[in-house]
Parts: structure tokens; C-alpha cells; sequence
């Protein structure tokens, strides 16, 4: 179906560039939350949580997660890291 209307097509490049941006970002997401699950270390995993915590919060504050969603992740990666020895 071609879009006619101008602000159609324009809200069609939008929405590309958007749907790119978030699924990078939410890769990322992935990324940090699978390395640091997968650490065996404390300090190693105290440091992936750091910067796991930073990415949760940024992507949060985009909108692109629900700030609730973020706070879980944040809270179960945290009690993950607690419990390595």
C-alpha cells in the first residue's frame, strides 16, 4: 500500500530509524545482561553490574524499556551478584 500523504512517508522513515535505534540498544541490553549471568567472578561480575546497571538506566530513560522492566533487571542481576562468592 504506497502512502500517499506526505506526513505519512515521513512518519514511515521515522519509524524505521527508531525500530533500528531500539533494537540496538536492546541488543545491547541483551549483551550485558547474558556476559554478567554468565561471570563466575565477584569483582568481575561487581564490575559488568556497574556497567550493566548504566546501559538498564540510559535505555530506560529513552523509553525504549519501561522503567519497571529496567528496575527488575536491575534487581535480579543485583541479587545474582550477591549471591557469587
Amino acid at each position: 500500500m504506497p502512502l500517499r500523504h506526505k506526513s505519512a512517508q515521513k512518519r514511515a522513515r521515522q519509524t524505521v530509524k527508531r525500530t533500528e535505534r531500539n533494537k540496538f540498544y536492546k541488543a545491547k541490553v541483551r549483551t550485558a545482561v547474558k556476559s554478567l549471568l554468565t561471570t563466575k567472578d565477584k569483582e568481575t561480575a561487581q564490575k559488568q553490574l556497574k556497567t550493566a546497571v548504566s546501559i538498564l538506566d540510559k535505555v530506560a530513560s529513552k523509553g525504549i524499556i519501561h522503567k519497571n522492566a529496567a528496575a527488575n533487571k536491575k534487581s535480579r542481576l543485583t541479587r545474582h551478584v550477591n549471591k557469587l562468592k
